[in-house]
């Protein structure tokens, strides 16, 4: 084994124990490279005033080399905040904005112990870096039977952990806890689980109360203190369009200091909560750990992207951090809140208003981009009958639920969708 490997290993081991038992073989074996190309770049940045002959871009006149036919469409930039090679780790004052962000919209991270967010090519990025750290074959990833597909892929594939689910609603139409809490204490034996904790949910846009997120815990905290190792991953992708009364905040400021069993991973990023899809930024943030330990992962995950990406987009992060540092930045995110509440309240009163008849019930919903209609007909036949009869396009989920977008639809349109697909149920009833 590499000694840096070795180094970070024996620094996680001693100051969190628990910690280094839920490290993968590939996250025991990773580090990043403390003398290569990126380190002594970094040297000479700092000290080479003549010339400076080591990262591999191309300079003009004292700047980064660049064409001006891409040049005119980002004249509002430096060239050097948008064509050099952004840190692996993000660029530094975006890693700290973010986390000043982190604070101010979690007041329970007040006072507890978490690393500096760590940029990632966006969400599943971040949660591939989780895979590739604390996935082995085998291992369990916990989580709801309502749940985001790439999971599969992510942890599954491509690291052979076994996907272990319970229902995500109890017979109340509530967060099932004890439903998570069974899946958990199932572990036993092996003595560590991944928990996945998605709100609000894709897809069914819905956010545990209060009352819930306690029950949660308790559940995590439970299971920790059953000798279970738990690696607990918030992935908050659509964090902060919470549009009723449920937790406002993040589970992750709870999770924090938990138990020494228990290791928080906040998943997040611009991707969702600042509109900006194509830019790809994304943060992976360590909570609940000595210093000596976060900052072990933090170079373990900094090993994980220089052997896969090297390092995120440059001019995104730029972009990313010039609309945090805006003074308009919170009154024209409130102003696209208030469009996607309006178009989630509006989704509700058309399905209460009995308008649709009982051919179709839907899960609780409360927040995110989406909800799932539980219809009585087979879904992947209505969606199908949909997209030929009436030009919409909907997901179908196994066999009864259809999951729909409201994000992406304008609030008076959204009658006539719902129209259009209670049609097409009644279509598909009567065998069309």
């Amino acid at each position: 084994m590499n000694p840096l490997a070795q180094q970070l290993n024996e620094t996680i081991a001693k100051e969190q124990p628990r910690v280094f038992e839920m490290l993968s073989k590939l996250g025991q074996a990773v580090y990043f490279p403390k003398v290569g190309i990126l380190s002594q770049s970094a040297e000479a940045k700092q000290k080479a005033k003549v010339y400076n002959a080591t990262i591999g871009i191309a300079t003009e006149n004292g700047k980064p080399m660049h064409l001006q036919v891409i040049q005119e469409t980002l004249s509002a930039y430096d060239p050097k905040d948008i064509y050099e090679y952004a840190p692996p780790a993000g660029k530094p004052e975006l890693r700290t904005v973010w986390r000043d962000k982190m604070l101010e919209e979690n007041p329970s991270l007040d006072g507890k112990s978490f690393s500096l967010p760590v940029a990632t090519n966006a969400l599943t990025h971040g949660l591939s870096i989780v895979a590739d750290l604390f996935a082995d074959e085998g291992d369990a990833v916990i989580l709801p039977d309502k749940n985001w597909e790439n999971y599969e892929l992510t942890f599954g594939i491509r690291r052979g952990a076994v996907m272990v689910e319970y229902p995500l609603y109890d017979a109340d139409g509530k967060f099932n806890a004890a439903g998570l809490r069974d899946a958990l204490l199932s572990q036993k034996e092996r003595g560590k689980a991944i928990v996945l904790l998605n709100f609000p949910n894709n897809p069914t846009g819905y956010t545990p109360g209060a009352e819930e997120g306690r029950s949660i815990i308790a559940a995590i905290k439970e299971a920790a203190e059953a000798g279970i190792n738990v690696v607990t991953v918030t992935d908050d992708a659509y964090f902060a369009l919470f549009f009723e009364d449920s937790l406002h905040e993040s589970l992750f400021g709870r999770l924090c200091g938990l138990h020494e069993r228990v290791l928080p991973i906040k998943v997040d990023g611009a991707t969702k909560e600042e509109y900006v899809w194509g830019f790809r930024v994304g943060f992976i943030t360590y909570g609940g750990q000595s210093e000596a330990c976060l900052s072990a992962l933090e170079q373990k995950t900094l090993g994980i992207i220089r052997a896969t990406i090297s390092s995120g987009p440059h001019p995104s992060q730029t972009f990313v951090l010039k609309a945090l540092k805006s003074p308009d930045f919170a009154a024209q995110k409130a102003q696209k809140y208030a469009i996607m509440k309006g178009r989630a309240n509006k989704v509700k009163q058309l399905l209460d208003s009995g308008k649709y008849g009982g051919v179709w019930s839907y899960y609780p919903f409360n927040s995110g981009y989406f909800m799932c209609l539980k219809l009585d007909v087979d879904a992947e036949a209505v969606r199908q009958r949909l997209l030929d009869a009436y030009g919409v396009g909907t997901i179908a989920l196994g066999g009864t639920d259809l999951r729909v977008a409201f994000s992406c639809i304008e609030e008076p349109q959204l009658e006539d969708l719902f129209d259009r697909i209670h049609q097409a149920v009644l279509d598909v009833k009567a065998g069309k």
